[in-house]
């Protein structure tokens, strides 16, 4: 009785899971459609000379032009990272099932379904050029869905699609077949789990191989050439520098925690992350520009714009943000009319407030903005026409073009930014404000604390969820902007104001489309805003109060 139970209480269990897998499955394939298979189709694109159709595999070509020699590190750490990831995961494995050596087993299933999954990517990676160049075969021939449907079911036929196709079958029945033998004769309700961490941890050293593989061969590539024209190229020892300087970085960082924690050995920790801080700041700071200095200068100028942008943008929007939200929050009349008000910026389209602002900040005299400046007794500005930094035009041009500041048009195009998403911060700061409890409000005023005690001791800690969320997402939405600043910026100072987003769509938009370089400034850019993200949560874990 006790084993029809059991059976019944798996099945049940069984049938429960796939109901949840049925309910997940439109998110996980509009997540699938929309967020990986791009990212995957761009590093695809990214790796090939392809401009409007695809041409041969060029490897690093396209992230050496961009980054110089820094790509070469980048992608050694792309690999020591996901052989750091895939140990981490199996020392949890070992680490969980220790108690039953015999789990141990289902790590063969792994290694045959990793096998599996990169025999599929390969297949993908030898049929997608042959699809893909569909339209050149068909140039010279009329036009018809017969026509195309053949050519896609002989791309099928091809015979190095067979071959790999061949083995990917292979390697999915066996990845099948062991799997379920493995868990025939070692039965467990974790089964999945463990199938699940031994296949991803395998995956992933697959994928270090085959980074590592391609990034030394490039590198080899790149040192030859640099011999053959009588140079050095000493990528080998840069690397290894800056490596060294990040990781004395992160311990530097691990070490000051720990000493902040208290102990007997607190100045000593601090002493010695001091010294690795400073050690390891002079590495990365030393060697950076060095790999840096083939790089592509548009792209570097679009980062330097793009942070300009950015910490110009998001403290307006915050600070601001908190303060309307702030005073909405007190007892006044017409409270919803001032909410609807504020909010109203952001669900204006672009191009209706583009087109004021763009009157406002006219270059001639009797724009409004001008005619202030002329009642004030300052001189007219050509504001959207102006490429001169800021610092320039107060202080004259001794001052050094590194320290100018953001231009006067990135300047109105950030005061536009910010005007069109500050209703959105102070909404969503509104929001939390009303998901603080009045109790401890009362408590503090009764025990004597005045506004200003109030707003530092509970309020803001008490809004530090929402304060994080709004940073993270405003930081995001300014590294990608594109919008707003392609409708505002002119001929006359678009190389001040370009970002990287509008540098890319110039890329991937001119007559002859770069669409390999634009897929790898596009996944720099990524990149660039995953690592922030990243880092920004693991600054933010203990200072953010969730109640």
């Amino acid at each position: 009785m006790s084993v029809l139970n059991l059976s019944g209480q798996r099945r049940r269990a069984i049938r429960e899971n796939l109901v949840a897998y049925l309910f997940l499955s439109p998110a996980l394939t509009l997540i699938m459609i929309f967020g990986i298979l791009p990212v995957a189709f761009a590093l695809f694109v990214s790796l090939h000379r392809w401009r409007r159709f695809p041409e041969e595999f060029i490897g690093l070509d396209n992230y050496q032009r961009a980054l110089g020699d820094f790509a070469y590190v980048a992608f050694i750490w792309v690999a020591a990272g996901a052989v750091a990831f895939a140990c981490l995961i199996l020392w949890r494995f070992f680490k969980q099932n220790r108690s039953r050596p015999a789990l141990f087993a289902y790590l063969i299933p792994g290694v045959v379904s990793a096998a599996a999954v990169a025999l599929l990517v390969n297949w993908v990676v030898i049929w997608l050029p042959i699809v893909l160049d569909i339209p050149q075969r068909l140039r010279t021939q009329a036009r018809s869905g017969e026509l195309f449907i053949g050519e896609l079911i002989a791309s099928f036929q091809m015979p190095q699609v067979v071959e790999a196709g061949n083995w990917m079958l292979i390697g999915i029945v066996a990845a099948v077949a062991l799997s379920i033998i493995c868990y025939l004769l070692i039965k467990t309700e974790d089964a999945e789990k463990l199938l699940a961490q031994a296949a991803s941890a395998f995956f992933l050293l697959i994928v270090a191989a085959f980074t590592l593989q391609l990034t030394g061969s490039e590198v080899m590539i790149a040192i030859d050439a640099a011999r053959e024209a009588g140079e050095e190229l000493p990528i080998w020892t840069q690397a290894a520098i800056i490596s060294a300087g990040v990781i004395m970085l992160g311990a530097a960082y691990v070490l000051w925690r720990g000493a902040n924690r208290g102990g007997n050995l607190r100045f000593v920790l601090q002493f010695v992350a001091a010294a690795m801080l400073m050690v390891g700041g002079y590495a990365f700071i030393g060697e950076l520009p060095l790999l840096l200095s083939g790089a592509d200068s548009n792209m570097l100028r679009g980062f330097n714009i793009t942070l300009m942008y950015t910490l110009g943008t998001v403290p307006i929007q915050l600070m601001f943000g908190l303060l309307l939200a702030y005073l909405l929050f007190q007892k006044i009349k017409f409270k919803s009319f001032f909410r609807m008000m504020y909010f109203l910026p952001y669900v204006t389209p672009f191009v209706a407030t583009s087109i004021v602002f763009g009157i406002l900040f006219s270059h001639r005299p009797t724009s409004p903005v001008n005619q202030l400046m002329t009642a004030l007794g300052l001189p007219v500005q050509k504001w959207l026409l102006e490429p001169t930094g800021i610092f320039q035009l107060i202080f004259g041009p001794q001052v050094p073009d590194v320290l100018s500041g953001p231009s006067l048009a990135l300047v109105v195009i950030i005061l536009y930014s910010s005007w069109t998403y500050i209703g959105y911060s102070t909404v969503v700061f509104l929001a939390g404000l009303g998901n603080i409890s009045g109790e401890l409000y009362e408590a503090a005023r009764i025990d004597g604390a005045n506004e200003w005690n109030v707003f530092r001791r509970i309020t803001l800690p008490m809004l530090s969820p929402t304060t994080f969320f709004l940073t993270l997402i405003t930081i995001i939405g300014t590294l990608q902007s594109f919008t707003q600043i392609w409708i505002l910026r002119t001929p006359a100072a678009s190389s001040s104001v370009d970002t990287v987003g509008v540098y890319i769509y110039e890329t991937i938009s001119q007559s002859t489309p770069n669409m390999g370089y634009g897929s790898a400034l596009s996944l720099v850019l990524f990149t660039v805003i995953l690592v922030f993200t990243l880092v920004q949560n693991r600054l933010s874990r203990n200072r953010v109060f969730y109640g």
